[in-house]
């Protein structure tokens, strides 16, 4: 088995590591560090989230700053506002014990004044949603020219939510880069278009088998149920989950908004989160789940992408996705840092053909359930 130690980290960050209590690296992390480490290149990485693919680009980023500059030398690009906080943190955990590198989260629904100031302080590393980053070059209030890495982290998300044109005028910006490094749970087009256009030929490729796509540690179930009868058979699943926590998709605002009163109303202790919820209430939903304030969260597609709270019993579709790539991205909320977990459909007849295709397109088998107990 081996360690970070052996794949080339430094002391001061496996300090770090094994003070964070990781201390065997992921399948992911022993394939990708090694070549990061060993020389400059370009990478296509798949790899779906609760993998831990932070730490397998975001270790051999650091071991590249030099910390005695004070230009931003690394740019993390990531599709929403909670994951990029969430890497920005995971850094800082990182380096600990290890040469002080700054790194820096900009995104969207903050003050872009208060953002422009902390980037006139020593950064060594941006952390930046596509949208923002836009805004910040156009203000010229960032500096890329120095960035001699670039990671583009969940990039189907930031594809599926349409910052195609910004990632390209973003990469097209960066002169001077000498890695480029792609990670995403998929590949589609979309994503092919983006490696063949910005990325070398020779681009190292990390695979992960088609069957491997949806995390192994989830196990996928079904529950055939007429719509009239979904909320007392989520009901009875809630139960059976005895008090664990995880979150609820539904594919509308409104159908979000809807479910969650309901819960509430069955003293289920609940809220969600849309599109349409303003920043300081979202973050407000978020502080009080990750407290286990609430036992579940209800959420749409676009609300849910990279949130990241630990120790999520289970994903309940209660509507079922537009797309298999959704299917894996809301599938992925449960079975984090080698847990199990327990994606749940809630289905009419007519649907389960949908799991059919996603059986055949992502290699997951689901069991039908009867009865809930």
């Amino acid at each position: 088995m081996k360690t970070f130690k052996d794949l080339g980290i430094s002391a001061g960050l496996v300090k770090g590591l094994d003070e964070l209590h990781i201390i065997t690296p992921t399948d992911i992390q022993q394939k990708v560090i090694p070549i990061l480490l060993s020389r400059s290149t370009d990478i296509v990485a798949q790899a779906q989230t609760g993998t831990g693919k932070t730490a397998a680009y975001g270790l051999p980023l650091l071991e590249k700053m030099d910390a005695t500059s004070n230009s931003v030398q690394g740019l993390i690009l990531c599709p929403t506002r909670e994951l990029g906080q969430q890497v920005a943190k995971q850094l800082f955990k990182f380096t600990k014990y290890y040469d002080r590198v700054f790194t820096e989260a900009v995104y969207g629904g903050e003050k872009i004044d208060r953002q422009i100031a902390s980037l006139k302080r020593p950064t060594q590393i941006v952390v930046a949603t596509p949208g923002r980053l836009i805004d910040l070059l156009k203000r010229k209030a960032v500096n890329l020219d120095a960035v001699k890495t670039v990671i583009l982290d969940e990039a189907d998300e930031m594809l599926s939510m349409g910052f195609k044109k910004e990632l390209d005028e973003i990469l097209q910006r960066l002169k001077n880069v000498e890695n480029k490094w792609l990670f995403s749970a998929t590949m589609p087009k979309g994503i092919l278009d983006i490696v063949a256009e910005h990325l070398d030929d020779d681009a190292e490729r990390i695979e992960v088998n088609r069957d491997n796509i949806v995390n192994r540690k989830i196990s996928h179930h079904y529950l055939i149920c007429e719509d009239n009868q979904k909320l007392y058979a989520l009901q009875q699943f809630l139960k059976s989950e005895q008090g664990n926590r995880g979150v609820i998709f539904c594919k509308t605002k409104a159908a979000t908004q809807k479910l969650a009163k309901q819960l509430i109303a069955k003293n289920i202790s609940t809220d969600a989160i849309h599109g349409d919820l303003l920043q300081k209430e979202r973050d407000k939903v978020m502080r009080a789940f990750k407290k286990k304030e609430l036992q579940v969260l209800v959420a749409t597609d676009v609300a849910a992408r990279g949130i990241d709270v630990a120790g999520l019993s289970f994903v309940a579709h209660y509507q079922l996705p537009e797309s298999d790539e959704y299917y894996t991205h809301r599938s992925g909320r449960t079975a984090r840092a080698g847990k199990d977990g327990i994606s749940m459909c809630f289905v009419n007849t007519s649907e389960v053909k949908v799991l059919r295709n996603y059986e055949r397109t992502l290699g997951i088998k689901f069991h039908q359930i009867k009865v809930i107990s």
